[in-house]
């Protein structure tokens, strides 16, 4: 890791990050060590989608953070307490990252069907989302059309993916999720406008 990487101003205290199921995932555990080293006070939760799970795994992530990595998924059995409802009040900060194309489509759609899905059209506090698309998704229709739902929520910054390799066509025709230090910049700034708009 970059000792000497800036890292921005970032006022989070309680950040909930949801792992969502492209290549971008394998980088979490890079991402959580940097997180921890310019942040030290950060209490950091971390949630994994089933098809993020191909890409990083749920035991690696606990033993960085020190503490269990749910799926984002309803529990087979009753279990005491409802984890949406966690998920939407603990957290004053939500990272989604990677956000993959699935995702945006159900979350701009209203869809509530996993714990976080739920949470995310409940909560209150600021979500940055970075999205990591296929080569040509930017274009379709779908997409934006999912971009302008999720732009126009008052407590939501997309940020732009970037350029990227493609594993598919070995060419640099992907879009990724840029590195997370601009999704926490993005962040801030729109956490700065929403307490100017409390005022």
């Amino acid at each position: 890791m970059n000792e000497n990487l800036v890292a921005p101003p970032f006022r989070a205290e309680r950040l909930l990050i949801l792992i969502t199921g492209s290549l971008g995932a394998t980088f979490m555990p890079y991402w959580l060590n940097w997180l921890r080293l310019f942040y030290p006070r950060l209490d950091i939760r971390v949630v994994i989608t089933r098809s993020a799970e191909r890409f990083v795994t749920r035991q690696s992530l606990a033993a960085l953070l020190g503490k269990d990595v749910p799926l984002d998924a309803w529990p087979d059995s009753p279990e005491p307490g409802s984890p949406h409802v966690d998920y939407a009040s603990w957290p004053d900060t939500v990272l989604v990252y990677p956000a993959t194309y699935n995702f945006l489509s159900r979350f701009a759609g209203g869809l509530a069907d996993t714990p976080m899905l739920l949470a995310l059209q409940c909560t209150t506090a600021v979500i940055g989302i970075a999205p990591n698309l296929p080569p040509g998704a930017e274009r379709s229709h779908a997409y934006q059309q999912s971009r302008a739902a999720i732009e126009a929520r008052p407590n939501v910054v997309l940020v732009d993916p970037v350029p990227g390799l493609s594993t598919h066509t070995r060419e640099q025709n992907a879009l990724v999720a840029p590195p997370l230090p601009i999704l926490v910049e993005r962040l801030e700034e729109l956490r700065v406008i929403r307490e100017r708009e409390v005022r």
